[in-house]
């Protein structure tokens, strides 16, 4: 999900992640770009369809408003634990301890291999035959664990981006290996993998619909149920999909700025020539 793409003549490298989501060109700058017709045209269909039917897309929006608010805890929530996950496996993967990088690569490919419809019915149903877990819990676990993995490749990559020579420099001043990556490598990494795992969270948003089939009242399930009490499939559907599309390309949005923005800093601290900066002494 993840790749490194080295740039010629540079020594970092930049984490690219092909996800579907619609990030916005950095050049795209005309009024009637792909982004600015897609994200004001679903802003503006809410406002009309509404205005013009008041009945029933205005009962559909009034109906709605606790299934965004769960949909964004069921997602802060997974994402907040598949960092850590995330974090923990892209270490393991990385680890020169053969056990540990053997467990953490097995999470990885099994999680991965597996889809998260499944692990969200394995976890509450099949595990439920031992252990009861509460419906939000359940999916907070299973988009937590799920998302970890392809957060660990994230990070895998991003760590394995920085120049080997800050690892051999970080060990020439006396620092362990474990100093060294927790002091010099992850702040590095950091600012590298932000942009994709804000791309993460888009995905994640996204896939929070697939919660509704354990009952959680997300988006798509106060949507469904609209539907099965007025029969109004079209008109209650319509109005998920433009809620969803309007939230997920206003964060896609984010993103791009917030890479937009690392890159500028980048550049700063690189200087002109693109050599890093040497500091006065």
């Amino acid at each position: 999900m993840a790749e490194v793409n080295p740039t010629p003549g540079q020594k970092s490298s930049r984490i690219q992640i092909s996800d579907g989501a619609l990030i916005p060109e950095q050049g795209e700058k005309t009024i009637l770009s792909a982004w600015n017709i897609s994200f004001f045209g679903a802003v503006a269909l809410l406002i009309i369809l509404p205005a013009i039917t008041p009945d029933p897309y205005l009962k559909i929006i009034q109906f709605i408003p606790d299934g965004v608010l769960h949909t964004f805890e069921v997602t802060l929530a997974s994402i907040c634990f598949a960092l850590v996950f995330g974090l923990i496996a892209g270490l393991g993967r990385i680890s020169r301890n053969v056990v540990i990088n053997r467990v953490a690569t097995i999470y990885v490919e099994v999680v991965r291999g597996i889809p998260l419809l499944v692990q969200l019915f394995y976890i509450y149903y099949a595990l439920g035959k031992f252990i009861q877990v509460p419906r939000f819990l359940s999916a907070v676990i299973a988009m937590s664990f799920c998302y970890g993995a392809y957060l660990a490749e994230i990070f895998r990559a991003g760590i394995q981006s920085i120049p080997k020579g800050q690892m051999e420099a970080a060990l020439a001043i006396g620092l362990s290996r474990g100093q060294a990556i927790r002091m010099v490598i992850l702040p590095q990494t950091i600012r590298v993998i932000l942009p994709p795992i804000g791309n993460e969270f888009i995905a994640l948003l996204k896939d929070s619909s697939l919660v509704s089939i354990l009952a959680v009242a997300d988006l798509l399930r106060r949507g469904r149920e609209y539907a099965s009490t007025s029969f109004m499939y079209f008109e209650s559907y319509t109005v998920v999909a433009l809620v969803y599309l309007v939230l997920t390309l206003f964060f896609s949005r984010l993103v791009a700025l917030m890479e937009k923005r690392l890159q500028r800093r980048r550049r700063e601290t690189r200087g002109d020539s693109g050599a890093p900066v040497r500091a006065a002494s």
